[in-house]
């Protein structure tokens, strides 16, 4: 099974983009799903987390008011609403569901997932 992540595309500063996320062959609505990006020359980091039910969100400061998590379990779909977006942002997304079904609330290390896909760029022009 893979997420995968789409909703990329070129925008300018301060535009608004949103990006799906999507799992074949199972379901992840028992589990926590995180949003990582991976800019040219940089390491993966983490970006957004939702908890299996929704309940609980962890943001990066970076984003924390600009970006926001949702899930749809019954579309088995989690999403990130980008807004505000800053030539920063510019990055490969990809989204990934915590390896750990049961684990409470939710972590932000990237070692934590699984299912990794392809991701989505987002690129952000000044």
């Amino acid at each position: 099974v893979q997420l995968q992540a789409s909703g990329g595309g070129l925008v300018q500063a301060g535009g608004s983009l949103r990006l799906s996320c999507a799992a074949s062959g199972r379901t992840f609505s028992g589990r926590a799903v995180g949003w990582f990006r991976q800019a040219p020359g940089k390491e993966r980091e983490f970006v957004a987390t939702i908890s299996r039910t929704g309940g609980t969100l962890s943001y990066a400061d970076t984003v924390k008011g600009r970006f926001t998590i949702f899930r749809d379990n019954a579309k088995n779909m989690v999403y990130l609403q980008m807004n505000a977006l800053k030539p920063e942002d510019t990055a490969v997304y990809y989204c990934a569901a915590d390896i750990n079904p049961y684990v409470p609330g939710v972590r932000t290390a990237a070692r934590n997932y699984e299912y990794w896909g392809q991701g989505t760029l987002v690129t952000v022009s000044s």
